[in-house]
């Protein structure tokens, strides 16, 4: 009679074994991390304020990095955000290269995400086609 091992089950159906994550995914996830500290603590641009990082991309040979941004609150000057965060991108990637001890830091690029508007936009399309369905549903 054999013991029941719940880890060789798990990794006989493939839930057990954890899968690699590749190193740019990790790079790009510290450098994240990174960033939102940075713009919480040290960045005093009053345009960079009201900015979140919502995701950050890396190429595979850790060259480029893409950072999404998204600005809250009912401003959106987004040609301004992108002039600020030109002005600090020497000021951040210098931070990087200290914090992260890679060899080589990434040239950064700061891109406005626009995931939001399109989710609202979204929304909104479903909103009137609710009430669309709603006025034939009590006209007929």
């Amino acid at each position: 009679m054999s013991v029941w091992d719940p880890k060789e089950i798990l990794d006989s159906i493939g839930l057990g074994k954890r899968t690699e994550v590749k190193r740019s995914t990790r790079v790009a996830d510290a450098i994240r991390k990174e960033l939102a500290v940075l713009l919480l603590e040290k960045i005093r641009d009053p345009k960079l304020q009201d900015v979140g990082i919502s995701r950050v991309t890396a190429t595979d040979d850790l060259t480029i990095v893409k950072i999404y941004y998204t600005i809250y609150g009912p401003h959106k000057h987004v040609k301004a955000v992108d002039k600020a965060f030109l002005a600090a991108t020497g000021f951040i990637r210098s931070h990087l290269a200290r914090t992260l001890n890679m060899r080589y830091t990434p040239n950064l690029q700061f891109c406005y995400d626009k995931t939001a508007e399109k989710v609202a936009e979204i929304e909104n399309i479903f909103q009137e086609i609710a009430k669309e369905r709603q006025d034939n549903g009590e006209n007929s």
